[in-house]
């Protein structure tokens, strides 16, 4: 860590400010050491390079989806190209533009291996605070190396250690693929919330319950009793072999330029929306997708009358809403408090 982040980060217990106390250094950047609370006296480790800002115990869901998700995230670590990621992280978080992050603070919340964090600074974020409950902070870490910007963070978004109200210092908040495999979604949501500036805004993505019923009826009972608990390995072998298996449909039913391009044949395309998002890709990006679908311990579907009401319990006004893929919804709002 570097140490101009005590500017930027609060204890998660009281909310109080840090002081360092660093046992190795290097290049300006904070190897290990100690991170002291003032207001409370809580102390937390900084372990190569990332400061652990995790407060108290998780609960068994949140300790199960964290251990899934940093198996995954360290095995599909490697960024495979930056016009990729920045295609697809504009696509999630349209219609947001790459000048909209210029010269902010902008907090990933749930960062994975980072790959969105470090597109945040490419387009010009001033600071981002990339933060995941997992070990995924170990590979986002490695990602974000040659980013002084990005500062990645282990910690919990229920309990995140930035400061909150009057003292917040996040201009820009995202959340993508994280809030619906949380036990209640909407706290984590609210939780993101409380920690914006006057005038900053938040985005989130998550599933939607709209045009998934085969979802929500046969893949997540399935995932919820039989795949999320299967050894790691076992998995990735077994959605590598249903990736496989759907390649081919996909490239040559679903592509634009397959056979998916014909009137007819693309108006009875089951699924046409998110199986074509999904053919335009390789097998090893789908490999990971499919892995993402069948780890999840928890796995929640929003419907956009609920998906609203979370930004509106928020306090956030300009709330713009879209469907992406005919199967998820993505959403905005800016927060402004009341004078009082």
């Amino acid at each position: 860590m570097r140490e101009r982040l005590l500017e930027l980060i609060a204890c998660p217990a009281c909310g109080s400010a840090f002081t360092c106390d660093p046992t190795e250094s290097e290049g300006g950047r904070v190897v290990s050491g100690t991170l002291r609370c003032v207001g409370c006296g809580s102390g937390y480790p900084v372990v190569r390079g990332i400061p652990r800002l995790v407060e108290g115990a998780l609960e068994e869901a949140e300790h199960r989806t964290a251990e899934a998700f940093g198996w995954e995230w360290q095995e599909f670590h490697e960024l495979h190209g930056e016009e990729e990621y920045r295609q697809q992280f504009l696509d999630w978080v349209h219609p947001i533009e790459p000048d909209f992050f210029t010269d902010k603070v902008v907090l990933d919340a749930g960062c994975g291996m980072g790959r969105f964090a470090v597109q945040s600074a490419l387009f010009g974020a001033r600071d981002v605070l990339a933060i995941d409950l997992s070990d995924a902070v170990e590979a986002a870490a490695e990602n974000a190396r040659g980013h002084p910007n990005v500062h990645v963070i282990q910690g919990d978004i229920h309990r995140l250690p930035l400061a909150r109200g009057s003292d917040a210092v996040v201009d820009f908040a995202y959340s993508i693929g994280v809030l619906h495999h949380l036990p209640e979604p909407v706290r984590g949501f609210l939780s993101i919330a409380e920690h914006l500036r006057e005038g900053g805004s938040l985005f989130a993505w998550v599933y939607g319950r709209e045009n998934n019923g085969w979802l929500v009826h046969f893949v997540n009972p399935v995932r919820e009793s039989v795949s999320s608990r299967l050894p790691k390995r076992a998995l990735y072998v077994i959605s590598w072999l249903i990736a496989a298996a759907m390649h081919l449909p996909l490239k040559l039913l679903y592509r634009e330029r397959g056979l998916g391009r014909v009137g007819l044949v693309k108006r009875i395309l089951p699924y046409r929306g998110y199986l074509g998002w999904l053919a335009q890709y390789s097998l090893h990006h789908n490999h990971h997708v499919v892995f993402d679908h069948l780890v999840a311990p928890t796995s929640h579907y929003i419907r956009r009358d609920e998906f609203e009401s979370w930004f509106h319990r928020a306090g956030l006004r300009d709330v713009e809403l879209s469907w992406r893929n005919e199967n998820s919804w993505r959403g905005r709002g800016r927060l402004v408090r009341d004078p009082t």
